[in-house]
């Protein structure tokens, strides 16, 4: 079995070889166009496409402003078992073409999806791309003024944007971003405080009568999945994880920002579990958000490990657990 395994796959090669060399099939201009010769494998491939193509794009924040962005895009679309291959460059040239005449946002995912669909479908099939996939990824600056002084600094937040167009479940669209946060153990400031009491009444004389609990800086990746029709902006979503996590790392602060960034901390301390549970309710509060999944972590100034939740909504056939590991 395995020596006529074997004597096939040489086959197979050497057909591969002879039509290349041999290739009946040309383009307009009268090239070679090995893509289109037909292929005998009849294996599927769910996705097949192009990977850190990069591209300036403009979006329209909140507040009506227009700001070109560095984006790095990812494009597939599914490959029939019956087909040889893909236009590669197709693929580049729709989202270039796109992206000269409209903004980003869930309308151009999906004008972008839908002509992915039409026009890399061969001209001789009667029917669409079963599905088209694109995300794009760029850092989204936004203003932060500084906790109490009059500055203010930039925020990037990593994001990226993600649509799926298919034939089965249409058009759905996700934006996801980092968000980075400082979190004090509950557990070592209440050590902490004790410890500081007991040094004030006399108990212990270990130390400087000063405890410092231990903090990090801990970060979130936050994927919602909106309604396409809602008018959705950036700012909306670091404003719901704000609303969540008061405790966002600062860009630009002074002394009194970073006195009163001390407070904020000793204000809401949180082990990764409480950081979860606020997300949850605040997410879960806004009607729009049709879905959701949130990843986070902590990293720890006092193990050399990392403190790590995930939670999702729970829709069914939605963002779970087992679409990240």
């Amino acid at each position: 079995m395995i020596e006529q395994s074997f004597k096939e796959n040489s086959l197979r090669k050497s057909k591969v070889v002879t039509d290349i060399l041999a290739c009946q099939q040309k383009d307009a201009s009268g090239l070679n166009d090995f893509q289109k010769l037909p292929t005998e494998d009849l294996i599927a491939i769910p996705r097949v496409g192009i990977n850190r193509y990069r591209l300036p794009i403009e979006m329209t924040n909140k507040f009506g402003e227009t700001r070109s962005h560095d984006c790095e895009a990812s494009m597939y679309v599914n490959l029939d078992a019956n087909k040889n291959g893909v236009s590669m460059s197709r693929l580049c040239t729709i989202l270039q073409a796109t992206a000269s005449t409209e903004r980003l946002n869930a309308k151009f995912f999906q004008d972008v999806l839908r002509r992915y669909r039409i026009e890399l479908a061969d001209e001789q099939d009667n029917k669409l791309i079963d599905s088209a996939y694109l995300k794009i990824k760029f850092f989204y600056p936004v203003k932060q003024k500084s906790l109490r002084s009059d500055n203010w600094g930039w925020q990037y937040y990593p994001v990226e944007l993600k649509a799926t167009q298919t034939k089965d479940k249409g058009f759905e669209y996700f934006v996801t971003i980092g968000y980075e946060y400082s979190s004090t153990c509950p557990c070592s400031l209440s050590m902490a405080k004790q410890y500081e009491n007991d040094f004030a009444a006399g108990k212990i004389s270990e130390g400087s009568g000063i405890g410092v609990p231990h903090s990090q800086r801990s970060q979130m990746k936050c994927t919602v999945k909106v309604e396409p029709e809602q008018e959705f902006f950036i700012e909306d979503l670091v404003l719901l994880l704000k609303e969540a996590i008061p405790t966002e790392t600062q860009s630009l602060v002074k002394r009194q920002d970073e006195q009163a960034f001390a407070i904020l901390n000793g204000t809401h301390p949180m082990f990764v579990e409480h950081a979860t549970k606020r997300v949850y309710k605040v997410l879960n509060g806004e009607d729009y958000i049709l879905d959701w999944l949130v990843e986070l972590e902590h990293l720890e100034s006092l193990h050399s490990h990392n403190a790590a939740a995930v939670i999702f909504k729970g829709v069914e056939n939605g963002l779970q657990t087992d679409t990240i590991f």
